[in-house]
């Protein structure tokens, strides 16, 4: 594996102050870097191709011309520029949108950026940057997002009722353009990251509505015109965050200790390649200490020749 470490921009503070919801951004911890790595489809060992100790960057999706990395860090959205010989760590100003979590994804045409405020609200902006726009109502429930349908005409979000400890988050679909959204009913159990098959047919997603073990999410689908569930992957560990290839043939999903409940961070994880016609068995296997922010959301590159993730390593490990 390379190692290098690379210059990053100094960070300003947050533009706006994320009221009630409770959430902020993430930091790095005494000693511990961001690791940024690129993996091959074809290889079982990664490139490294960024690192720091100033910032905590989490989720990297692809640009669509493949030429650099979009990640979260600081509240704020950034362009990792693949082509070390330009300023590799740029940040994408959006205007009038809080802080921003590592739930965002690109629209199919490439023109636009949804984002999950800290706020618990979705927005859509300028990839380029520029101001945003405010997408879901005040409708009493904290709004995660996870995929935008090929067609680029529905969003599919993890809604959780404001104020409710331990409610479980549910599959909710709503207009790309805004407006109030509906749930999708995935029986009993929470969910989290629904994203939309490639030729938009699935809903991919992790649900624990498989067990009655606390925590334990497997890897699952369902039919995007709706219907019941279909499991992908039967393991004995908490499995999070599919992700398809743009060309449907491969996935990537986060693998977590057995036990674990939710998505933390700084844990022993590690992140599965499978072929989506054998979700059960691994075609490589990537070790890490990380966990959230590793693999929250699609990070396929445009020719499905390779995806990214993130780190998070300690000094002391």
């Amino acid at each position: 594996m390379a190692d290098h470490q690379a210059t990053t921009p100094a960070v300003t503070p947050p533009r706006a102050h994320v009221e009630d919801t409770g959430m902020r951004p993430r930091e790095l911890r005494a000693g511990q870097r961001t690791c940024v790595w690129v993996a091959s489809a074809e290889s079982s060992t990664p490139s490294l191709v960024f690192e720091t100790s100033d910032i905590l960057l989490e989720a990297p999706n692809w640009s669509p011309d493949g030429n650099s990395l979009l990640l979260n860090g600081d509240g704020r959205l950034w362009r990792l520029n693949l082509d070390q010989r330009t300023d590799q760590l740029v940040e994408i100003a959006l205007d009038g949108v809080p802080p921003i979590n590592n739930d965002h994804v690109l629209s199919p045409d490439g023109h636009h950026m949804y984002v999950s405020g800290m706020d618990g609200h979705l927005y859509r902006a300028p990839l380029t940057g520029g101001t945003g726009t405010r997408l879901t109502d005040d409708d009493g429930t904290l709004h995660f997002l996870h995929g935008v349908s090929p067609d680029g005409r529905t969003l599919a979000y993890v809604q959780i009722p404001c104020g409710v400890e331990g409610a479980p988050g549910r599959l909710a679909l709503m207009p790309a353009e805004g407006g109030r959204g509906y749930v999708v009913d995935t029986g009993k159990g929470h969910i989290d990251g629904p994203e939309y098959s490639p030729d938009g047919v699935w809903i991919l997603l992790n649900s624990e509505a498989f067990t009655s073990v606390p925590g334990h999410a497997q890897i699952a689908r369902l039919p995007a015109a709706g219907g019941p569930l279909d499991r992908l992957v039967n393991s004995e560990t908490v499995d999070w965050f599919p992700h398809v290839s743009p060309d449907g043939r491969l996935a990537t999903y986060v693998v977590f200790p057995a036990g674990t409940l939710g998505h933390p961070e700084n844990l022993d994880v590690a992140v599965n390649l499978v072929a989506t016609d054998d979700w059960q068995t691994p075609l490589a296997t990537f070790p890490l200490f990380g966990g959230q922010g590793t693999l929250n959301v699609n990070s396929w590159a445009p020719d499905s020749r390779a995806f990214a993730f993130v780190s998070y390593p300690m000094a002391d490990r």
